[in-house]
């Protein structure tokens, strides 16, 4: 598969496990164990919130379609500090919670997009043996759902996420597509940019919020000018 393909693929898988965008059989949701029942939430959550002909163009909504539906279901502190890696550690806590919220967005901002680019997806999970399945990390339940992506005329290619159960419930931590983690691309390219910074976590956070408010206003200029037309 082509790295331009796979790069399709893994934003268009990240935004569709996290947001449950595959519809999903009622007797298959009979089936589903725990740590699967949140996406099928997700997914009629986000069926009703697709009814609002306004909501893919209105990042507002998207956003607080996230907080209130994906949140809850995604450990985005622990995404982000996979993502840092090592220098994680050497940042303070005030440099860390802004990393977070800035690359949140910047998640949201990628995931948005999906919406319109990607449609007519359906999801099949693989059995899950929880007895068998789950392992213990780090005195955490941790469990890794698989799942296959399935397209009209369109070779299936599968999806694995891994969740892990916290005081709350099971949140999704990473999701690999075909191989490629989500977390591993981004640690990546945050990663070269925290080295060329000189380790600096600030700087990088910098770059996303700019980046961030750059995309923003661009979308709202861009709502103004129809607006007005």
């Amino acid at each position: 598969m082509k790295y331009q393909n796979i790069k399709k693929i893994l934003i268009l898988a990240s935004f569709s496990v996290l947001l449950g965008l595959f519809s999903i059989s009622k007797a298959m949701a009979a089936e589903l164990v725990e740590p699967q029942i949140p996406i099928e939430r997700a997914s009629i959550k986000l069926k009703e919130s697709l009814k609002d002909e306004t909501f893919l163009n209105d990042f507002a909504k998207i956003n607080d379609f996230v907080e209130e539906v994906i949140a809850p279901h995604t450990d985005f502190h622990k995404i982000a500090k996979l993502v840092v890696g090592k220098y994680w550690k050497r940042a303070t806590d005030e440099e860390q919670k802004n990393f977070e919220q800035e690359f949140k967005v910047l998640l949201v901002r990628t995931y948005s997009r999906a919406f319109v680019d990607f449609d007519d997806w359906t999801m099949t999970f693989l059995p899950l043996d929880m007895d068998k399945a789950v392992k213990t990390v780090k005195n955490k339940q941790a469990v890794t759902v698989k799942t296959q992506i399935l397209q009209p005329g369109q070779r299936p290619f599968a999806i694995s996420y891994r969740m892990w159960r916290t005081d709350e419930n099971w949140k999704i931590y990473d999701i690999v597509i075909e191989g490629i983690s989500l977390v591993k691309n981004y640690r990546t390219s945050i990663g070269s940019r925290i080295k060329k910074s000189g380790s600096s976590l600030a700087s990088v956070t910098e770059f996303l919020a700019k980046k961030n408010r750059t995309a923003l206003a661009k979308k709202q200029d861009k709502d103004d000018q129809e607006e007005q037309s």
